[in-house]
């Protein structure tokens, strides 16, 4: 009891900064798509991300970032309309959990980095079936762009 208590504590008290090593320009050329995600190191308490994808001649984007809410460290998530908050629950080295059962889909969404390559990761569960969707990233030159793009 007293580890999860000091656990939950240092969970609590993360500053920002702790998910400097989200930083950067990353690329995605997977099946066809070209997935792009800026994120900023942390600046006023937060790092702000920018996620542009081209599948064809569809293009979307969203925003996200890391931010304090209720006094701890979240993965925020910026739709039109009102935010969805995703609090902090494991933090390893350079691996986040960010958890939010009350959401529709997704519940849990995952950050994690070895060396030049990030991972991002959603899950839960659709019409009671576990469900997961990954984007591998390489780390990239502001910009860059995916072959035949």
């Amino acid at each position: 009891m007293l580890i999860s208590l000091l656990a939950a504590a240092q969970l609590a008290a993360a500053p920002a900064s702790d998910l400097n090593w989200v930083a950067g320009y990353w690329l995605s050329c997977e099946d066809g798509r070209e997935v792009a995600e800026y994120w900023s190191d942390a600046r006023g308490g937060a790092l702000f991300n920018t996620t542009v994808n081209l599948d064809g001649d569809r293009v979307s984007s969203e925003r996200t970032m890391f931010a304090t809410v209720n006094g701890r460290l979240a993965f925020v998530y910026e739709p039109t309309g009102a935010n969805v908050v995703f609090p902090l629950i494991a933090l390893e080295g350079q691996r986040a959990v960010f958890e939010n059962p009350e959401n529709d889909f997704p519940n849990r969404v995952i950050y994690s980095r070895e060396g030049d390559v990030l991972t991002g990761r959603i899950e839960g569960t659709i019409d009671g079936q576990p469900r997961s969707m990954e984007w591998v990233y390489q780390a990239a030159e502001l910009n860059a762009r995916c072959p035949g793009t």
